[in-house]
């Protein structure tokens, strides 16, 4: 059981990191829990919800200088007694037109399992350069 949801989440992470590279909005919806939380690595901004964070997701994909951002996990530690589970990793961004760094840090993912599915639940990001 251990080792089988580690790798669905980690295969989830996978689809969410081509999902953002490939500004897939409908590939990103069913990762997301209904009442998922970010918080934003720089300004701590918090989006709340499924929704809200499609719609910073659509912004961010239209943006002129638009950036790639991909987390990259370290550790995904399993409750013994809950369908959930913290993911814990690096991630970075780059600009989409040219690869340049344009931010990175570190992360913690919280997952939960929903019906057959793993689901993100809250993100929360420190900027670090």
């Amino acid at each position: 059981m251990t080792a089988t949801a580690e790798l669905a989440i980690r295969m989830r992470r996978a689809a969410f990191n081509r999902a953002l590279t490939d500004a897939d909005l409908s590939a990103i919806g069913p990762i997301l829990a209904p009442e998922a939380v970010l918080v934003a690595g720089t300004d701590s901004a918090l989006i709340t919800g499924r929704k809200a964070q499609l719609l910073a997701w659509k912004r961010e994909f239209g943006a002129k200088d638009r950036a790639i951002y991909t987390r990259t996990p370290e550790t995904i530690l399993l409750s013994p007694v809950e369908p959930i589970a913290f993911e814990h990793g690096n991630w970075a961004g780059v600009a989409a037109s040219d690869g340049t760094p344009q931010a990175s840090g570190s992360y913690t993912a919280k997952w939960r399992q929903i019906g057959q599915d793993w689901m993100i639940e809250a993100e929360l990001y420190l900027t670090l350069a």
